[in-house]
């Protein structure tokens, strides 16, 4: 069994905390990709690599690696540092220092110090200018062509954007350049279910798929009192139908653990007396299997040719990004985390998917993968109000610990 030194992880995870930290609770952090205190946060975790005994580098794209001095293939641990633009302390940072801290909880056993261990915080796991563009880059997913034309909301170009991180000319790590034998991430779950069932460690099966369409709602603008109901083509009509058709039929076509939401609406021109002319609703949806995924497109489809079959307001559909495929963890991995989580949490722990998507979900496609969650409480993420209690935070680092020294024994890597 590995012994992490709690403390330690919990003080390390406060100090990043504090580059960003935003809202009235202590948990908030305000950290996107490549902002000023991104940055420092990379410097200061290079630094810490280094004090662990690793050789530190920030890539040409922001990703923070620290190389193990030790031989042999290695297992890579980490995640991502960035955070939403209201995001909180622990999504993706718990991982990256799980990472720094399972290097040195086996550096400092003579049973386990001769372990390859390397560690990584991946750059923009949360979409500012590309979703998980450090692993993507990592993993020769980040072709030039798509790169030269990336701007951020704010319409700062990433090009700009690494020129100001004093990064335009630094090389880029690639999966090639060191033998791995995989790669673990640790998170907190983002959702409910770990704290409602009474578990504290989760271990990821398979990462679920992401798929997403826009609708373009195409009627007359006109005057709310004088246009009457039977004659009118109004879009804001044709988009409400069509979202309650969602509601009601997803169901019938869905999994256990499927989920979708209509979160962006626009009606135009947005005033109370005019009818609206136009309008476009956005609609994302999540499952492990393929299969369910689509079969939501198809009816979508089915209630687009449904509503523009009734006259009035007519629908288009369209792809609103490249469909996300399902990433499956690799059995191995997942059975050597599954024996650490029943060494540490008897009982306490659970086979589970991963509704939100991450960077394993990435570099899975280059080298075997598997995922640790700890419970979030209230289930919140993605928000100021995000924690985890401190035990558990101090559990799920165990756990990784012993399942990253039991895979690296099973490879070959025990002691002679």
């Amino acid at each position: 069994m590995v012994t992490i030194n709690g403390g330690r992880l919990l003080d390390d995870l406060r100090a990043l905390r504090a580059m960003g930290a935003a809202g009235m609770g202590g948990t908030g952090v305000v950290r996107p990709a490549f902002s000023e205190m991104d940055m420092t946060a990379r410097r200061w975790l290079a630094g810490r690599y280094e004090e662990a005994g690793l050789t530190a580098q920030i890539d040409g794209v922001g990703n923070v690696l620290g190389r193990s001095p030790n031989p042999g293939p290695a297992l890579l641990i980490g995640s991502h540092s960035d955070t939403q633009p209201t995001g909180g302390w622990l999504d993706g940072a718990l991982g990256v220092v799980y990472g720094l801290e399972v290097v040195r909880a086996l550096a400092e056993d003579p049973a386990t110090a001769h372990l390859a261990v390397d560690a990584v915080s991946w750059q923009d796991e949360e979409s500012r200018f590309y979703g998980c563009m450090g692993s993507r880059s990592f993993c020769g997913e980040f072709p030039a062509t798509v790169e030269a034309d990336l701007k951020d909301k704010d319409g700062v170009a990433l090009a700009d954007a690494l020129e100001q991180a004093g990064l335009a000319d630094t090389p880029r790590l690639a999966a090639g350049d060191r033998d791995y034998l995989g790669f673990l991430e640790a998170h907190i779950e983002q959702g409910p279910h770990l704290e409602q069932d009474g578990r504290r460690i989760g271990i990821v099966e398979s990462i679920v798929g992401l798929g997403g369409m826009v609708f373009e709602f195409s009627g007359q603008q006109n005057h709310a009192g004088t246009t009457m109901m039977a004659g009118r083509k109004d879009a804001s009509a044709a988009l409400y139908a069509l979202a309650n058709g969602i509601n009601e039929e997803f169901p019938k076509v869905a999994g256990a653990r499927s989920v979708w939401t209509m979160g962006r609406v626009v009606l135009s021109p947005g005033a109370p007396s005019i009818v609206p002319g136009r309008a476009e609703l956005e609609l994302q949806f999540r499952d492990v299997d393929p299969a369910i995924l689509d079969k939501f497109e198809a009816v979508a489809h089915g209630l687009v040719e449904q509503i523009n079959s009734r006259g009035g307001a007519t629908v288009a559909a369209k792809p609103s990004r490249v469909r996300i495929s399902p990433a499956h963890m690799d059995p191995g991995f997942q059975q050597h985390l599954s024996q650490a989580a029943e060494l540490h949490a008897p009982g306490h722990w659970a086979a589970m998917p991963s509704g939100a998507f991450h960077d394993a979900g990435v570099v899975c496609g280059v080298m075997p993968c598997a995922m640790l969650f700890i419970p979030s409480i209230g289930g919140i993420s993605h928000d100021f109000a995000e924690d985890s209690h401190d035990e558990d935070i101090v559990l799920g680092c165990e756990v990784l610990a012993s399942g990253a020294a039991s895979i690296l024994r099973a490879a070959g890597g025990a002691a002679t």
